[in-house]
């Protein structure tokens, strides 16, 4: 495990058994101004996130042993970070999964290093879903989405999501009688200039849907042709 060490605060685990590759990665990362650590081993990536605790994790599915796929579902455990999962081209149903199994953005290889720094960039300059104190929480029968808390609960129960789950919900709730896009949300939530599979917010949703209710439809609702919405308010 080697350690770049940079100048700013915003850490980023490269997670990739190929090892050229994430020390070329964690050279243009570390140019970009962040504190780059690399791993090589699904165990060496859960060890290291448990001790610097990374604002972003680059994350190859393809690892040897444990697989990046293991490696999101246990970081999920602990860790609301950013995960960027890197997949072999072509590989959809790989993609798929990753997202499915907390992952927040992806990237197909081959790809270009400036775009997945361009990828974290993009992550973190998110707006974040908070706001003063004097916001009340947004109630929709019995869910409750608290944007000071960052917590959600549904039929009183507390409901682990993601940032990115997080967020999309936030974006919903926000327009509560509002149709949303696959295309707005994905502006709200990752980045205007965001470019790929716009299907990863019905990955995410779907996520999200399975956490709340085993009804798909009780808190968000599919408008055909459209997008999503609230189901209630």
């Amino acid at each position: 495990m080697d350690i770049h060490p940079g100048p700013r605060a915003h850490r980023v685990l490269v997670v990739d058994d190929e090892k050229p590759l994430a020390k070329m990665v964690a050279t243009y990362l570390e140019r970009a101004g962040y504190q780059v650590t690399t791993a090589h081993t699904g165990l060496e990536a859960l060890q290291a996130a448990h001790a610097l605790g990374p604002d972003v994790i680059v994350l190859d599915l393809g690892l040897p042993g444990m697989d990046g796929l293991e490696v999101c579902r246990q970081l999920r455990t602990y860790s609301e970070c950013y995960v960027v999962i890197l997949t072999a081209r072509g590989q959809e149903e790989d993609k798929l999964a990753g997202l499915a199994a907390g992952a927040d953005d992806y990237l197909t290889k081959p790809f270009s290093v400036r775009e997945l720094v361009a990828r974290v960039q993009a992550v973190l300059r998110r707006p974040r879903t908070t706001v003063d104190g004097t916001e009340p929480a947004q109630v929709f029968e019995d869910l409750v989405v608290d944007l000071v808390a960052h917590e959600v609960r549904a039929q009183d129960a507390a409901v682990a999501l993601t940032r990115t789950e997080f967020d999309l919900l936030a974006a919903l709730t926000a327009r509560p009688r509002q149709a949303l896009s696959r295309r707005q949300l994905i502006n709200v939530v990752w980045d205007p200039a965001w470019v790929g599979d716009e299907r990863i917010v019905d990955v995410h949703i779907g996520n999200m849907r399975r956490k709340l209710n085993e009804d798909p439809n009780r808190y968000i609702e599919t408008v055909r042709g459209v997008g999503y919405r609230m189901a209630h308010r």
